[in-house]
């Protein structure tokens, strides 16, 4: 519409330049001469667009839509067209519902979705949608389908490991969906979630009781180990005992004790009266200083 505007005021500038010049009116020739340049101007730069990074643009002309899509950057295009700019950056869309559980409890859960759109199919989803297209397929089938997966679990599986393979399963099943469409799923976390007060309650109570009932298992653990440790211990003892009580012998202690009677008569330091013999026959040590 600019460039139609712009080709209108170009040719009235002339005709008024051409008409001012006849009837030698310089200023007149001057201001019309200054207009059909800038209508010129205007109207050569509807020949061009500039399609922003992380966008793509669709081309309609007079209600057809090209098959080609516009890349990032200064692109030639026709004038008469209208350009639409989409972005296919990833999006974030954020919902806050309620939802079901297995046992058929309500749960508040808040979750996000990561979209883009994809460039390749831009084209078919303004033609058959609208650049709108969000609000229109994509919020809906989002809803429906976390509804329906969560519908599968447990209330409490929403605080165990169970609440990545829940995600998972929204990716999955909403893909199948919207992704012949061109809407790429990319991510479904699951930002927060709020059962019911006693429920939640109940599953910190068994939670809690778990981890109770483990830790008394480790401590039974750990004593039972214990216990293996002192009876190795004490067959190792009775063991060494056993063996060395076989190798001692009657005449052996007696030697021993010679031997030590004579280190004793020995000694600097040590005075010894050894008189008659003792019941093995062993020298007697009376005194000593």
């Amino acid at each position: 519409m600019l460039f139609i505007i712009a080709i209108i005021a170009a040719v009235v500038a002339f005709f008024v330049y051409q008409s001012a010049k006849k009837r030698v009116q310089k200023s007149e020739t001057t201001f019309a001469m200054a207009g059909f340049i800038v209508a010129l101007l205007i109207a050569l730069l509807q020949c061009f667009t500039i399609i922003p990074a992380g966008h793509t643009g669709v081309i309609d002309f007079l209600g057809y839509v090209s098959d080609n899509t516009l890349k990032p950057g200064v692109n030639l295009v026709n004038p008469m067209a209208n350009v639409e700019k989409m972005s296919i950056k990833t999006q974030e869309l954020k919902e806050l519902m309620s939802v079901p559980s297995k046992e058929g409890l309500s749960v508040d859960l808040e979750i996000s979705l990561l979209f883009k759109l994809d460039s390749e199919k831009a084209n078919d989803i303004y033609k058959t949608v609208g650049p709108n297209y969000a609000e229109i397929i994509l919020v809906p089938q989002f809803r429906s389908v976390v509804r329906g997966v969560t519908a599968r679990y447990e209330a409490k599986a929403l605080y165990t490991a169970s609440r990545e393979k829940l995600a998972g399963e929204i990716i999955t099943e909403l893909e199948k969906l919207v992704g012949p469409r061109g809407i790429n799923v990319e991510q479904a976390p699951l930002r927060q979630i709020q059962l019911p007060e006693r429920l939640t309650k109940s599953i910190e109570e068994k939670l809690q009781a778990e981890q109770e009932s483990q830790r008394m298992e480790f401590i039974l653990t750990r004593e039972k180990q214990e216990a293996d440790r002192k009876r190795i211990e004490a067959k190792g003892i009775a063991d060494f005992q056993e063996i060395v009580s076989k190798g001692i012998s009657e005449q052996l202690l007696k030697w021993k004790g010679i031997e030590a009677t004579e280190k004793l008569a020995g000694s600097e330091n040590s005075k010894v009266i050894v008189i008659g013999s003792g019941k093995d026959g062993l020298p007697l040590i009376l005194g000593g200083n």
